[in-house]
Parts: structure tokens; sequence; C-alpha cells
């Protein structure tokens, strides 16, 4: 595996939401945990788009992604039943760690409501470091360079 690899700039991965009511306040704005939740979700996208399952890295890998850092700046509320897109991009990735960027906009107007990081170590299920999966990381290899080659 190569190591500190960078994604193109504008290789984004986009994932429909809905605002749900169990995901907002009394007054219909969300959450503020909720976006780490639709994090996640955008990085489980990026996993499935790549070609692998991050369920089926857990089974049969033993390799986790750990959070060890995460960050997120909320520019505009979203409220209850707005459609909104999850924009995940892998930034940076090495052979024991990852870093996504996170944009959650607007479906209708493309207007950026919020915006983050996280930062992941590869672990075991017992949450010792180890490197990433071959076999992952041929399949993220590829999806880079593909979009290298657009």
């Amino acid at each position: 595996m190569q190591r500190d690899l960078k994604f193109p700039d504008d290789l984004w991965f986009e994932t429909p939401i809905r605002v749900r009511y169990a995901e907002t306040d009394k007054m219909g704005v969300v959450y503020y945990g909720n976006y780490f939740t639709w994090f996640e979700i955008g990085r489980t996208d990026v996993c499935r788009q790549c070609g692998f399952s991050y369920r089926d890295m857990e089974i049969e890998d033993d390799a986790f992604l750990m959070v060890v850092e995460t960050q997120c700046r909320y520019r505009r509320p979203a409220r209850y039943e707005d459609d909104l897109v999850v924009r995940t991009r892998l930034e940076a990735w090495s052979k024991r760690t990852m870093r996504f960027n996170y944009e959650i906009i607007d479906a209708t107007t493309r207007e950026l409501l919020a915006e983050g990081m996280t930062v992941h170590v590869v672990t075991t299920s017992l949450g010792r470091p180890r490197s990433f999966p071959s076999r992952q990381a041929e399949l993220i290899t590829a999806r880079l360079m593909a979009a290298e080659d657009r």
C-alpha cells in the first residue's frame, strides 16, 4: 500500500438524507450531535462507493476506524424534513490513519449548513493500532487512480 495518499480536492462522495423528527428539538431545529451521525453515514457510503463494506472489514479483517479527533462548524440550522446532502471527502490516508472532510448542504439551494472533519486510527477490536487491510487499501487506491484519470 502506498503511504500518505491524498485524494483530489474535487472528489466528493454525496449521500442524500432527509431530516427526521427524532433528530430535532422542540423548535424543529436539528440537534448538534446529529451532524456527527451524518458524518458517519457519509464515511460508510465512501467505503461502499470504493467497493467494500465497512461492516465486512470489521468482521473479516478485525479492522476498525477509531475516531480520534472531530470538528464541526455550524453555519445555518437544518430543520425537520429538510432534504440535505452529506458530502464526504477522504482528504488524507496513510498506513494507519485517515482524515475525512464533510459538508452538510441543503439539497435544493446547495447552501452550506455545516462543515467538519474526523481523524481515524485503524485498530483491532481490542483497540490496538494496526495497518489498514490490504484488500480495502487496493480498492481505495483504485478509486483514487480512477479519479485522477478523469
